[in-house]
């Protein structure tokens, strides 16, 4: 990786790839000169460029991200290059613009990473800015955006990444742009990161460098030290196989380049993990291959690891405890094969084959899936692991399905895909499963010969719910003791007036089954009890109109509740409730966060889970959920929404999603 961009040349391009066009994304929070940077470059370049800001493309005013992605589109079909201004600071935000890639498009990302003070600076002192981001606002704008900076990586489908530190470094990628003429081509890669600034995956990072200071200190305190093949307990390690390389055919070569890579990447990302890449050959090829390569890249050797021996004895047999596996799977997801697959699921046991039915049913090559291992399961009470997490690469091999007759730009592509989506899976169950750490089952007392544990029952899913938080719990399992307090009880569920509501009327269905304590654990199985709940809510609304016709009533799960305990709420959307105090409040219940009971039973019915929205969406901007319109805090959009007339999103309207009085949507499902 070079230290700046200076000195790169440029790439004489073949004559059947002139006149391509580059689309440059830039990375940065407001004050970081994304703005400057274009002009400059346009003004001072032979090549035809065209600039997409959201601040101004409203016919000079501010627009809309699908407009910016309407107008690049329409550039580089023109043959223009365009340089695509917004922030773009989380990955999310760039994915779309990514999809615009054509065969005669390269896509670079320039990360204007310059310090928070100086971009702060910046937008608070300027003035007539086309965004109108400046003054003392801008301070509070920018700190809050670059919390949840995800610096740009290779794997999302860029070909150049340039990193800009200073200012130093911006008016050396401005030189280098300016001078890109219509058919010059820049090299391909990472260009100018002098040091891990990266802040993927933010929320995991800092758990895990928490969580590092104090194992770090606690290690100081015993004089302990691991070695490459040591036990390594002290972080989360994941054990993979090489996922393309025997039954598949696939080039060693270029194997070997692309799990260094994309395991270097996810290092230097992801703080306090460790990969160890297992062979049962000290003979292996590809095991030569990666260590040689790692020496060369200068990878901590403590951090990722080469091991031989069997991927399902690693700690009974080798001393290495992985919490997690990698099985290089079929995209049937099934038992059976050679290799791998066929060991993983026969150690593990029938307990693995079912709970990977009820997370998919098959796998698309370039993706993985996480399945949580039952503790019954012998791979977890031998070995110590919770986690299997399937992933299926490219295949070469004709006799194979998903055959990619030889074409390695597409197969690598795929295999960084594989390996990017297996590590951050794996980054994922690090994080919740850190302070979960199985108890293993002893082989043989060495006085005794007799076992030290006795096989446990199924244990239910341990959560860190406060006291506060089993209320719901508590009433479900034992509901005689608060029945005055109850609107209705049967054998499946009961419902009850919401504590705090958050409308004129806000009631839940609860649950009484125990161990379904949210919707991440509701599964096929539980259809029947989650169509009673959503019928018991439909008889609510019916009756709540009998007194207020007026009324719009919403039936849905929280993604991530706050309580334990599986609830339904059934919320009329007025929301004219003094207990609805917050931003958190308000985006609960509208946006992604809040998930319509028809489309949980619909998607459960369909693919066995539902789809669970992340806790992000809770700080978004404050939203009518009627017309949209944005406003700065809770008493200004409840004055708006007592006052919006406006029809609801059309969304909305279908499936049942929106019952009220004047349509026929008070069915049972």
């Amino acid at each position: 990786m070079d230290g700046g961009a200076s000195s790169e040349p440029h790439i004489s391009p073949k004559e059947e790839e002139s006149n391509r066009t580059v689309m440059v994304i830039l990375v940065g929070p407001p004050g970081s000169g994304k703005s400057t940077f274009c002009e400059a470059v346009i003004s001072a370049s032979k090549r035809p460029w065209v600039r997409v800001c959201q601040d101004a493309i409203g016919n000079g005013k501010a627009g809309t991200k699908a407009l910016c992605l309407k107008a690049a589109a329409d550039a580089l079909n023109e043959g223009k290059s365009v340089f695509i201004d917004r922030c773009n600071l989380e990955r999310e935000q760039r994915t779309d613009f990514l999809k615009l890639f054509g065969s005669r498009t390269d896509i670079h990302a320039i990360m204007l990473d310059l310090p928070a003070k100086v971009c702060i600076s910046r937008c608070v002192n300027r003035t007539g800015h086309e965004g109108n981001l400046q003054g003392g606002r801008a301070a509070i704008i920018v700190n809050k955006m670059l919390q949840n900076k995800e610096a740009p990586n290779l794997n999302e489908g860029f070909s150049r990444i340039t990193f800009c530190q200073n200012d130093s470094d911006v008016k050396e990628a401005i030189k280098m742009y300016s001078e890109l003429g219509p058919s010059d081509k820049l090299s391909p890669g990472e260009f100018g990161l002098k040091s891990k600034k990266e802040s993927g995956q933010q929320s995991i990072m800092k758990f895990f460098k928490k969580s590092a200071r104090e194992e770090n200190s606690q290690k100081e305190k015993e004089g302990t030290s691991s070695s490459e093949n040591g036990s390594g307990n002290e972080f989360p390690t994941l054990a993979f196989p090489s996922i393309s390389t025997a039954d598949f055919q696939f080039d060693l070569d270029k194997a070997s380049d692309i799990i260094v890579e994309s395991a270097q990447d996810f290092l230097r990302r992801v703080d306090n993990v460790r990969l160890a890449l297992v062979d049962l050959s000290d003979k292996s090829r590809i095991i030569s291959l990666v260590r040689e390569k790692m020496v060369k890249k200068g990878i901590n050797s403590n951090r990722f690891i080469t091991f031989v021996g069997d991927i399902t004895q690693l700690y009974s047999k080798g001393g290495l405890r992985c919490t997690v596996i990698a099985n290089a799977a079929n995209w049937r997801l099934k038992p059976g094969g050679g290799g791998v697959n066929a060991a993983i699921f026969k150690v593990a046991g029938e307990a693995l084959e079912i709970a990977t039915k009820e997370r998919a049913e098959t796998l698309n090559p370039g993706s993985s899936v996480a399945v949580p291992l039952p503790s019954t399961s012998p791979l977890y009470q031998r070995e110590g692991v919770t986690h299997v997490i399937h992933v299926l690469g490219p295949n070469m091999n004709p006799q194979r399905p998903n055959y990619l007759q030889n074409d390695y730009t597409k197969g690598c592509k795929i295999l960084r895909d594989a390996y990017s989506s297996l590590f951050e899976c794996f980054a994922s169950v690090a994080c919740l499963e850190r302070n979960k750490k199985p108890k293993l089952v002893e082989l043989k007392d060495k006085t005794s010969g007799e076992t030290k544990n006795k096989d446990k029952r199924e244990e239910v899913k341990s959560r860190n719910w406060g006291s506060w938080a089993l209320a719901l719990y508590n009433t479900a399992m034992d509901p005689e003791k608060y029945k005055d307090g109850l609107l209705e009880i049967s054998d499946d569920f009961i419902v009850l007036n919401d504590l705090y509501p958050k409308a004129r009327k806000h009631v839940l269905v609860l649950s009484r089954l125990n161990g379904l304590d949210c919707l991440e654990d509701s599964k096929r199985e539980h259809l029947p009890i989650l169509r009673s709940m959503h019928s018991a809510g439909v008889k609510w609304v019916k009756k709540f109109h009998s007194e207020d016709p007026s009324l719009h009533f919403r039936l849905g799960y929280h993604s991530v509740p706050s309580m334990r305990q599986l609830h339904l709420h059934v919320i009329s959307q007025d929301f004219d409730s003094p207990s609805l105090k917050n931003k958190k409040h308000w985006n609960s219940f509208n946006t992604a966060f809040f998930r319509d009971s028809v489309d949980v039973i619909n998607e459960i019915e369909e693919h066995g889970s539902a789809k669970l929205s992340s806790e992000k969406l809770l700080e978004m901007e404050l939203r009518c959920h009627r017309c949209k319109s944005a406003h700065p805090n809770i008493p200004k959009l409840k004055s708006h929404i007592a006052r919006c007339k406006a029809s609801f999103p059309p969304d909305l309207l279908q499936n049942s999603r929106l019952l009220s009085a004047s349509n026929n949507d008070l069915d049972t499902n």
